[in-house]
């Protein structure tokens, strides 16, 4: 708080400008005009080299005095502004925070508003705004185009086909563009309208082009796959590989507007059939999520570098799916976007990630991030991976299946937990250190037990649910543990498979007894023809039978 009052002092000291604007604001103080200042806010912090703008409530623009303010008294309604910004603005961003600030008995509210991207001037329903001194104006074209030179010269995406024209682009692709654009924005155009445009109009409409002119990006998106050429030596190419012993691939070309649909149709999104806990019908859920993969897809083409002519790939293996492309993060770490209130002040290739946003392909800009990890928590799988490269490539995992059933039944018994509680379970699962005041607080939440290094899930609910593993439904999720290890590596010595089991057995069996009952579930495979020794029997070695690879489902 103190910090904050300093912060009020300061901004009143130097008083209104450009980037600062102080209003006593009553109760029913319009959201359409807060969405024009923070248009102009943002886009003078651009221009000022600024990281935010400050919309201050509560102090009365003429005398300077901290009178106070009643605007939105409830935390909710606060929050409700943000998600109402966030619609109308273009692109999809919003305050960076709402902080509120108790000042001698009055109410102070101080709306911090981010900078317009690198490249990208902030629109409120369409509109640009700016200021002139003290007041609100529609923005003129001079600094319009000052914040789109910003990246134009150096935006590989931006750059300008001289040779190419509307016939290089697929017609099918353009029939979906218009739709999804007239789905964006439903409330202001009508879709007969957006579909009777001529191609140029609605091109530049959906800032496609530059100056009606064909890009690099209206290529990508829009391009017929024979236009290709024009991108040479840029390969222009979303790539599906199948890992394990059925191994394919497939290369999808532009229009990337359709391809991204393509590539996740080759994807096999079985459904899975999960015991959640003792007693309940088995439950069933797809391999992955439709959103989620399309997110991680659209990111991948937003976001890579195209300077290092390179392809996006898709690898499919058993369990997971491995997005690559080259470009490491251009501004933070992913780990920085996961509470969804980051917004990038700089994009890689702005004129493409504008576009896009414009065909509903990236539906928020900075949130992407939070809403892949979010879904995944909500389907109780675990938490996607992020790696860096050290030749600045990006790898993502999504994991289709469950790691350590305990996590997944914690999940599915404590909805609702926050997404914090969530990223640190699943490091639990995944073996990887946490600092002990996150472990205490897990413990106290009757999430996690055990101590030192040997920490395993609790069940908050149900004490049933701790020896549900001892079950024959969880003999079922073990076996299917081992075979995906053997479809992962190959083969499996019994240490191996023990490190696998061990943790995931209930602690009510002693060492032994969990030795007896991982040897009775390799026995039961074997019998069942799923996998055979191919050691000895003192040193067995265990691999995947030919006979009957794989036909078993969690």
């Amino acid at each position: 708080m103190s910090d904050l009052k300093s912060l009020l002092d300061g901004l009143i000291a130097s008083w209104e400008n450009e980037t600062v604007e102080f209003k006593q604001a009553g109760k029913d103080y319009p959201a359409s005009r807060i969405g024009e200042y923070f248009s102009a806010l943002a886009n003078e912090a651009n221009l000022r080299n600024m990281e935010n703008a400050w919309l201050v409530f509560g102090v009365n623009d003429k005398s300077r005095e901290i009178v106070g303010t009643n605007y939105r008294l409830e935390p909710e309604h606060l929050h409700r502004l943000k998600i109402q910004i966030s619609q109308d603005a273009e692109p999809s961003i919003t305050f960076a925070n709402i902080h509120c600030l108790n000042d001698e008995g009055e109410r102070v509210l101080l709306f911090e508003i981010p900078a317009a991207p690198h490249g990208i001037p902030i629109a409120w329903k369409g509109h640009y705004f700016a200021r002139a001194g003290e007041s609100i104006v529609p923005m003129g074209l001079d600094k319009l185009d000052k914040i789109r030179r910003q990246t134009l010269t150096q935006d590989w995406t931006a750059q300008i086909v001289a040779e190419a024209t509307p016939a290089d682009l697929d017609k099918s692709a353009l029939i979906k563009a218009r739709q999804f654009f007239a789905e964006k924005y439903a409330n202001r155009v009508d879709v007969k309208q957006v579909m009777e445009w001529p191609t140029n109009t609605f091109l530049e409409r959906a800032r496609l082009t530059r100056n009606r002119k064909i890009t690099r990006t209206t290529l990508l998106l829009l391009g017929k796959a024979e236009s290709t050429w024009h991108l040479s030596p840029h390969p222009a190419q979303l790539t599906w590989k199948l890992g394990g012993p059925d191994r394919a691939y497939e290369h999808f070309t532009p229009p990337f507007l359709l391809a991204t649909t393509k590539l996740y149709q080759r994807i096999r999104n079985t459904q899975l059939r999960l015991m959640p806990q003792e007693d309940l019908l088995p439950v069933e859920i797809s391999k992955y999520d439709k959103k989620i993969l399309l997110e991680a897809l659209h990111n991948c083409i937003a976001h890579q570098d195209y300077a290092r002519n390179a392809r996006v790939v898709v690898i499919e293996q058993r369990n997971r799916l491995v997005f690559e492309n080259e470009g490491e993060f251009f501004q933070g770490k992913p780990m920085d976007y996961l509470e969804g209130n980051r917004v990038p002040l700089r994009y890689r290739n702005p004129f493409l990630s504008q576009a896009m946003t414009e065909l509903n392909m990236i539906d928020t800009m900075g949130y992407g991030i939070h809403d892949i990890y979010s879904r995944q928590a909500s389907r109780c799988f675990p938490m996607p991976d992020y790696e860096i490269g050290k030749a600045g490539s990006v790898r993502l995992t999504i994991h289709g299946s469950v790691i350590n059933p305990d996590y997944y039944r914690v999940l599915f018994q404590n909805k609702g937990l926050p997404l914090d509680d969530i990223l640190a379970l699943d490091r639990i699962q995944k073996r990887i250190p946490l600092p002990n005041k996150i472990l205490t607080r897990l413990k106290r939440a009757g999430l996690i037990s055990g101590k030192g290094a040997n920490y395993y899930f609790s069940s908050a609910k149900n004490s049933k649910a701790n020896s549900i593993t001892a079950s024959g439904q969880g003999n079922t999720l073990h076996e299917q543990l081992v075979i995906d290890y053997l479809m992962e590596f190959r083969l499996a010595s019994r240490s191996e498979i023990d490190n696998l089991l061990f943790d995931k057995l209930t602690d009510t069996l002693t060492i032994k007894q969990k030795r007896h009952k991982i040897g009775n579930l390799l026995s039961k495979l074997r019998q069942q023809g799923v996998i055979m020794n191919k050691g000895s029997r003192g040193q067995p070695i265990w691999i995947l039978s030919e006979k009957n690879p794989n036909k078993k489902e969690i």
